[in-house]
């Protein structure tokens, strides 16, 4: 996902000059108004407290939790000017939390060519991209990059990736850069790689493949982990107005599904400010937190020339570094223990494990230096040998310097062991799993990937809690769509595409979903005295559904959000443009 957000770069300069151009108040946008009180009654309210109380009723004054009860006894606070809302048996909550994800990730679409396949989009073939490719291409100049993104090999009809000669056929002259599904790899055609210089004498970068033409040392166009950086950060400019564009469209996807604290996963300094600034000037209205890359930002760090205090308020925050240390088991750039079930087509190595993106002694380096400065860190990893990896530096780095709450996270996790998650145990590590996996490559995982053994424990929730781990779930948007029903359904069901459930015994309820994507994913980030669940003293972020997930699974997957409100004013209402309410009533 590294390659998402070199993508989303936000050049300083430019967003000044977009406010400069557009005006501070069209940058803010609408706030809307803050009763002084607001009741909601009749209602289904989960708190996800310690104790998961559900209450009828809850008061809200000004932007924090006033009181919670019954419904009398939140009538009774009402005054002149107090909204009530009758919730008429709907269920309310905190609002959802993006334990890991790439804001605005979500909104590549308003720049750049959706490539995907079912369920997501239509292209079933390399022909289908190029048919994509050439629509797109009657807009633009020559010299500007065509952007595609989303393309999964493993469900194309020709089972591999598109090559440089597949993308010459859209144009020799025109740079093409193609972006896989998982972030981690991409393709591009032969005016692409003579733009950024990359040429049969080109060597890989290290932790990064330039894959070759048979046996040959001519490009193939295909390019895994590192080698990406050797073209993303050009093809994926995109303007200041671009990224206001991409903003606006994620922003409105994220509060269409409940969330109201967004994600950016992996920031340079550059998205750092540009994010900053757009949520100081309240272009989106959720709450934002960052994590710095630190292969991009460890030296601004180390010599004091950015200090991440700058950045702390209660609604936007850059807490852990992340760090990468493999890529994607559907890309095949996880690091696994054992070789992949499956090899790619056209491979002759079937010892193939993929790879790190860092040496042992790197990594413990690394992960020392910034743990002893007191950071929380994100370390992504995928495959078990990764994994392994990020333990034994955790470890390390816990010798070096105890600390009593570090909270270091693994992202991802796909392939934990058993003899990993009570590693984890011990070492403090709260995993965040890509849950939803199961349902949009569980069948591959198992089939092609991994194996029946290994694919069918991928992200082994109720192990993990069985381990007394506190963890997340998360969708990793822009990889799969920013829908928290499908999140939480597959952590529920670990349903897969063909129906099939892949790993029952690791399947957890309903409530212990919720919990990961709210109080869970709160304290993940340090952020529990504020947000996550409704008590009194903390911010009103709310979501209402307009059905209990409690109910059914099919309510769970199916649950529409009707409003989110953040910090106590309403931002969102299913199929109206403003927000209403459902009574004004005074005494």
């Amino acid at each position: 996902m590294k390659k998402i957000i070199v993508g989303l770069l936000v050049f300083t300069l430019l967003l000044a000059a977009v406010v400069l151009c557009v005006g501070y108040y069209y940058l803010r946008g609408a706030t809307p108004p803050l009763p002084p009180l607001q009741l909601f009654i009749h209602g289904q309210i989960l708190t996800m407290d310690d104790s998961n109380r559900v209450v009828s009723a809850m008061a809200v004054r000004g932007e924090r939790i006033e009181a919670l009860g019954n419904d009398d006894e939140i009538l009774a606070l009402r005054q002149a000017g107090t909204v009530v809302y009758d919730l008429k048996g709907k269920t309310l909550l905190p609002g959802f939390i993006d334990a890991h994800g790439h804001f605005p990730g979500t909104g590549l679409s308003a720049v750049g060519t959706d490539l995907s396949s079912p369920p997501l989009g239509a292209v079933r073939s390399i022909s289908d991209i190029q048919q994509h490719l050439a629509e797109a291409a009657k807009t633009g100049k020559d010299e500007d990059w065509l952007f595609g993104f989303g393309y999964d090999d493993s469900l194309l009809l020709e089972k591999r990736h598109p090559n440089r000669h597949d993308l010459d056929a859209v144009s020799t002259t025109r740079p093409i850069y193609l972006m896989h599904s998982s972030g981690h790899l991409a393709v591009v055609n032969s005016a692409g790689l003579r733009r950024a210089g990359i040429s049969a004498e080109t060597a890989d970068p290290e932790g990064g493949v330039i894959v070759r033409e048979g046996n040959t040392a001519q490009p193939s166009g295909l390019l895994l982990e590192h080698a990406t950086d050797l073209v993303a950060a050009e093809a994926m400019d995109f303007s200041g107005l671009d990224f206001l564009a991409m903003v606006d469209a994620a922003r409105d996807q994220y509060l269409a599904a409940g969330v109201t604290t967004v994600q950016s996963g992996g920031v340079d300094s550059r998205l750092l400010n540009g994010l900053y600034w757009l949520s100081k000037l309240q272009r989106m209205p959720q709450r934002v937190m960052v994590w710095p890359l630190a292969d991009k930002m460890e030296a601004e760090l180390k010599s004091g020339a950015l200090s991440l205090d700058d950045f702390q308020s209660d609604t936007f925050s850059a807490s852990a570094i992340k760090i990468i240390v493999d890529g994607s088991i559907q890309g095949y750039t996880a690091y696994l223990s054992e070789p992949y079930y499956q090899q790619q087509t056209g491979s002759s190595d079937a010892g193939y494990r993929g790879f790190s993106r860092y040496k042992q002694e790197e990594l413990n380096a690394q992960v020392k230096t910034l743990h002893c400065k007191n950071y929380q860190l994100a370390l992504h990893g995928n495959g078990d040998a990764a994994i392994d990896m990020v333990l034994t530096a955790i470890e390390y780095a816990q010798q070096a310097c105890p600390r009593a709450d570090a909270r270091p996270i693994l992202v991802h996790g796909q392939m934990a062991r058993s003899d990993q998650l009570i590693r984890m145990k011990k070492a403090g590590l709260s995993p965040s799993f890509f849950s939803a996996h199961t349902y949009f490559w569980g069948d591959r995982h198992r089939d092609q990937f991994l194996g029946p053994e290994r694919g069918g424990r991928i992200s082994p929730l109720a192990e993990a809690q069985a381990a007394d781990l506190r963890f997340t779930v998360h969708l990793d948007s822009p990889v799969v769509p920013m829908d928290m029903a499908r999140l939480l359904w597959t952590s529920v069901t670990r349903q897969t595409r063909s129906g099939e459930v892949l790993g029952a015994e690791q399947r957890i309820n309903t409530l212990q979903a919720l919990r990961a994507v709210t109080i869970d994913a709160a304290w993940q980030s340090f952020k529990e005295q504020d947000i996550g669940s409704l008590e009194v003293g903390k911010f009103a972020d709310l979501v209402l559904l307009d059905r209990s997930p409690l109910a059914s699974e099919d309510n769970l997957l199916n649950f529409e959000v009707d409003q989110v409100w953040i910090a106590g004013r309403c931002y969102f209402q299913r199929g109206r443009n403003e927000c209403d309410v459902i009574s004004n009533e005074s005494r």
